[in-house]
Order: C-alpha cells, then sequence, then structure tokens
C-alpha cells in the first residue's frame, strides 16, 4: 500500500509540474484588446499563444451601437497594445479610450487600405418643406460623403490588417518578433488560398446574376473585389434608419431585375428584409454575416470560416441552387 501511496504521489507532483508551466504561460500573455470579434480573430491568428486577446464586441454583437461597460475600460486599461478597426466603425471607442485613462498604444488596423467613399443616403423624410426644403436645396451641390468601414470584407485588405497587427505586436513584445512573423506568414498563405477559392467560386455565376440585397451597406469592399453588386434598405451604419421611399424602390429593383439573392445580416433585425422579400416573391437566401463571427460553435468561428461560409451562401442564391 504504502509503495501505491508513492507512486500516486508521484504521479500527482508529475501532472501538477507539467500544468505549472501551462498556468505560468497562460499568465505571461501579453494582454491585448480588439474592439470586435473579427479584429480579434485576426490579432488572434498573428499572435498565437503569446498573447491573450480581450474582444470587447462579442460574437453575434454589433460594433455600431455597441455599448461599453465599465469591464471593458478595466480590459482597456490593463492592456498593452489595443486595437481598432477605425473608419468611424467605433463611434462609442473615443469616450471608453479617456474613461480607462490607458497608456498601451492604439493601432487603427486599416492604416494603409484606402476607404470606400460614398454619397450618404437621404435618411430623413420623403418630402421637405419650407425651410428645410430651401436648406436641402442649398445643399444639393454638396452631397454628404460617407466613410464604408467594413474594410474586412476584402481578403486583400485583411492582409492589410494582418500586416498592420504583426508590426504592432513586434513593435511592442519584440522578444516575440520571430512568432508574430512566422504567424502572420503562415496565416497570409491561409488567405491567398481563400481569395484564390472565392474569386474561382465567383466566376463561376453569370455577372448578370451577381445582384445580392442585405440588410445594410456592409458589403461594398466585398462586391467592389469580387464583382458583385450589393443593395440594402440601410446605410453603411446599422443605425441608419430605412425610409420608405428607399424600400419601395428596392422592391421594384428586386422585381425588374429579377434579383434571387436577399440575405438577414446576423447582426440585423430580419423583419425589414422578410418584409422585402415578402413583398419582391424572393426566398431570404439565409443568414450571412458581414460585422461578426458566429459564437465557436457556429459556421463562422474565425474569419476565414466567415467568408468561406458567405460565399457558398451567396453563390447558391445568385444561381437559384
Amino acid at each position: 500500500m504504502t509503495r501505491r501511496y508513492a507512486l500516486a504521489a508521484a504521479g500527482l507532483a508529475a501532472l501538477l509540474g507539467f500544468a505549472a508551466p501551462r498556468a505560468a504561460l497562460a499568465a505571461d500573455r501579453m494582454p491585448v484588446v480588439a474592439t470586435f470579434s473579427i479584429l480579434g480573430d485576426l490579432v488572434a491568428q498573428v499572435g498565437g499563444d503569446r498573447v491573450a486577446v480581450k474582444t470587447l464586441v462579442a460574437p453575434g454583437g454589433d460594433a455600431h451601437v455597441y455599448n461599453p461597460t465599465p469591464a471593458d475600460a478595466k480590459a482597456i486599461a490593463g492592456a498593452k497594445v489595443v486595437f481598432v478597426n477605425g473608419l468611424g466603425l467605433e463611434g462609442w471607442f473615443d469616450r471608453l479610450l479617456k474613461a480607462s485613462g490607458t497608456k498601451a498604444p492604439i493601432i487603427v488596423s486599416t492604416k494603409g487600405i484606402t476607404p470606400r467613399e460614398m454619397e450618404a443616403e437621404d435618411e430623413g423624410h420623403d418630402h421637405d418643406h419650407g425651410a428645410d426644403k430651401k436648406k436641402a436645396e442649398a445643399k444639393a451641390d454638396a452631397p454628404k460623403m460617407v466613410t464604408d468601414p467594413h474594410a474586412w470584407q476584402s481578403i486583400a485588405n485583411a492582409k492589410i490588417y494582418v500586416g498592420n497587427i504583426r508590426d504592432a505586436l513586434v513593435a511592442n513584445d519584440p522578444a516575440g518578433a520571430d512568432t508574430y512573423k512566422a504567424n502572420a506568414s503562415a496565416y497570409l498563405e491561409k488567405l491567398d488560398k481563400l481569395e484564390a477559392d472565392t474569386r474561382a467560386a465567383f466566376e463561376k455565376v453569370p455577372a448578370e446574376q451577381r445582384r445580392v440585397i442585405t440588410s445594410h451597406d456592409a458589403f461594398g469592399y466585398f462586391g467592389a473585389a469580387y464583382g458583385i453588386e450589393f443593395l440594402a434598405p440601410q446605410g453603411v451604419s446599422t443605425e441608419a434608419e430605412a425610409t420608405a421611399k428607399n424600400v419601395a424602390k428596392l422592391i421594384r429593383q428586386i422585381k425588374a431585375e429579377k434579383i434571387r439573392a436577399i440575405f438577414v445580416e446576423t447582426i440585423t433585425d430580419p423583419r425589414l428584409i422578410n418584409r422585402i422579400a415578402k413583398e419582391s416573391g424572393v426566398k431570404p437566401g439565409g443568414a450571412i454575416f458581414s460585422d461578426s463571427l458566429s459564437p465557436a460553435t457556429g459556421p463562422a468561428a474565425t474569419y476565414i470560416d466567415m467568408v468561406r461560409h458567405n460565399v457558398k451562401l451567396l453563390t447558391a442564391a445568385m444561381v437559384g441552387a
């Protein structure tokens, strides 16, 4: 019995010996913050085991209208590096940053990307009266322009995100430079494969059938990259209100051009798209991911999974499969 206990004690000590370094490794990881789940995944792919990534807007959340919590301010205060998207996506971030009092560098992950600019949709009433009409006429020659923040929807842009993330991690953790560079290089190869597969998938769809309706204008970069026309009742932010005029126009266009692909986005209220689908007689093609990943058990737990999921649904709907 004594020998058995001795062996058991030795085995327990060995297990604890192996567990301790793992626990220490986790504790030694550099704490970093990413504002939303897609960006968080890109940071995790490059950072690997050397970083502990805290994502503020969790999978399924909407970064356009997020309400930060005291825990978010605490996370930023304790971070060594903070990654944001920029391009106007996180309108709430400056207030959170000030509340956190952090000294961490703020990395704009879209640095170097050419932003997509567009004329803002009319989000007011369909008819102006009196002074309002005069103001509207005065501004007619100078349309308001907005920046599309959804740059990650182009895989070529995602590669720029990865380069910016790699450089920031190397600068703030030089001891891990080789790891970050190797991780980034391996991930960029995966993105090259993803890009090739995506282009090949859409090349099989006739150009006249590459038209898609989505909840809000989140796929402009994707459409420009892969030759697809995306139409949406809402603008580039989910905060925008879809006017009755825009919805009616969209329904007429769907019927006239026989658009087959209508999708609900996972972060938006499905009622508007379902109404458009019903009135146009087109069945929705499912839920696609625009601004957020799915939970780990879902079909879009990573950036690469998200793109592949969206491509599969989009191509099937376009060809009427």
